[in-house]
């Protein structure tokens, strides 16, 4: 039992498929589906009976009519019993982590006892739409909106901040404000790229990843378990190489963070069921917080964010994680999978609305030795 009177809540058996990157190998599976893929795996994984799991959260960004509530989709495609509820959340960049804290504190206020949190995009897949045709066009041309495109430039209402075409444009504010370099983009970005592939190498990702299998139009399923995006000949040069996007600016293809698909989920569990239920913890969740900023200088979001946990009276000093990375997995950033194992550079994985959870690791005495930190990351 935490000191303020609620209850600890531990995070366990955090998973994600690969990441594969727009209209890459995963571009046939819908968010729906891919949401169901890693639901059913930490069901198998846990060994937890899916009538004690009571409720499921999922994050979205591209939210649309083929799969409403993901949360409560997926649960129904996994076969999850019918009594189980879902919901969705969006809060852009900071979703996955929303996730958590959401299910965390329902566990802490004691709401629920078992919760799935996790996140789901399939970008690949996102729908163009119009505004135009619910009444009827009564002559001309209609628009048709790519979602991915109009989300980002409709984040903020125009009449009060004009039109922002989206996180290139706010990173290179920041990179402006901030003197940030081309080449400190680019050194930071090498350095991701070689962690992620070092990090491969040596199979770190083995005990979170989930396979998928995909379907194909002739033979058996292919299945996909490795992370598409990351340059694994990533140098200072061949970065150096590449044209920046904005003429004169610091964001290329290879020090921005990409657009994915992935899905990624774990049990919130509340501490005193963690025996009764067989279940090993990862880590505890210890606090978090959220704050806005400029819509035009997102990226700056996690500074506030981080910094009220921290400061806050009484804090622990626990380490704090911030939204600013986009890898899929709920306990390493936010799962909305605009980056997965590629780099997420200091000015271009950006958000307006930061949020920063605190995790503490198990200790010895509280986990197996085998256990990883949940605060770990490749970055």
């Amino acid at each position: 039992m935490a000191k303020n009177g609620l209850r600890r809540a531990a995070i366990v058996s955090p998973i994600r498929t690969a990441v594969g990157k727009f209209q890459g190998s995963l571009s046939s599976i819908p968010a729906g589906d891919l949401g169901a893929v890693v639901l059913k795996e930490l069901v198998k994984r846990t060994k937890i009976d899916p009538e004690k799991i009571d409720d499921v959260i999922y994050a979205q960004g591209y939210g649309n009519g083929e799969a409403p509530c993901i949360a409560r989709w997926s649960a129904l495609a996994a076969d999850l019993p019918i009594t189980v509820p879902g919901y969705q959340l969006d809060r852009r960049c900071g979703s996955g982590l929303q996730a958590v804290i959401d299910a965390a504190m329902m566990v802490q206020t004691g709401a629920a006892d078992v919760v799935v949190a996790g996140g789901v995009e399939s970008m690949s897949n996102v729908e163009y739409y119009s505004t135009d045709m619910r009444n009827g066009a009564r002559s001309g041309s209609v628009t048709m909106h790519d979602r991915l495109t109009r989300g980002r430039v409709m984040s903020q209402p125009i009449a009060r901040f004009g039109v922002i075409s989206g996180m290139i444009e706010t990173a290179e504010n920041l990179a402006r404000d901030y003197q940030i370099s081309r080449q400190d983009c680019d050194a930071y970005a090498v350095k991701s790229h070689q962690r992620a592939t070092q990090a491969w190498k040596e199979n770190r990702f083995a005990d979170e990843l989930v396979p998928v299998a995909v379907p194909q139009r002739k033979g058996d399923p292919k299945i996909f378990a490795h992370d598409e995006g990351y340059r694994a000949d990533a140098t200072m040069e061949t970065l150096g190489a590449l044209r920046a996007i904005e003429k004169g600016g610091v964001v290329t293809a290879g020090n921005a963070s990409q657009q994915n698909d992935a899905a990624a989920a774990c049990l919130v569990v509340a501490e005193d069921q963690l025996e009764k239920l067989g279940l090993e913890p990862m880590g505890y969740f210890v606090g978090w917080a959220a704050a806005g900023c400029d819509p035009a200088r997102m990226g700056i979001g996690p500074v506030p964010a981080v910094e009220r946990p921290l400061l806050a009276p009484g804090s622990s000093g626990a380490t704090s994680i911030s939204s600013n990375s986009t890898r899929p997995s709920p306990l390493r950033c936010s799962p909305c999978s605009r980056a997965g194992a590629g780099p997420t550079t200091i000015p271009a994985a950006t958000f307006s609305t930061s949020t920063a959870p605190a995790f503490r690791s198990a200790t010895r005495s509280e986990r197996p030795a085998s256990a990883s930190s949940p605060i770990s990351c490749t970055r």
